[in-house]
C-alpha cells in the first residue's frame, strides 16, 4: 500500500467544503469527509487506476459529492495537492505542486 500525504492546502480545501456542507444540512459535512476517507483508501491501494489529466497530476472523483482529489505519485508516496469542486477552474490545482 502507498503512503498518503495530504498537503495543508488540500486539508484546508476539505475543511472549507465540509463546513459549507454542514451549513446546508447538519452532518452533511461529516458525510463529505467520510466520502473523502473512502477515496483516500482507494488512492493508497491503487493510485495508478486514475489517469493523468495534466502532466503528472491525476484526479480521483469522490462518490456522491462533486469533488476531485488531485494528486501526484512519487515513488511509493501519494501526495494530495488539492480537493476541488468539479465546477471550479483548473487554474486552482494547476498552481499547486
Amino acid at each position: 500500500m502507498h503512503q498518503l500525504i495530504i498537503k495543508p492546502s488540500a486539508e484546508l480545501d476539505a475543511m472549507n467544503a465540509a463546513n459549507w456542507y454542514n451549513s446546508r444540512r447538519d452532518g452533511l459535512g461529516n458525510e463529505f469527509l467520510l466520502a473523502l476517507e473512502a477515496k483516500f483508501y482507494t488512492l493508497r491501494r491503487n493510485p495508478l487506476q486514475y489517469l493523468c489529466i495534466y502532466k503528472n497530476i491525476r484526479r480521483a472523483l469522490t462518490e456522491r459529492f462533486p469533488y476531485g482529489v488531485f494528486f501526484i505519485i512519487e515513488n511509493e508516496v501519494v501526495y494530495v495537492l488539492a480537493i476541488i469542486h468539479t465546477s471550479r477552474s483548473p487554474k486552482i490545482w494547476k498552481k499547486r505542486k
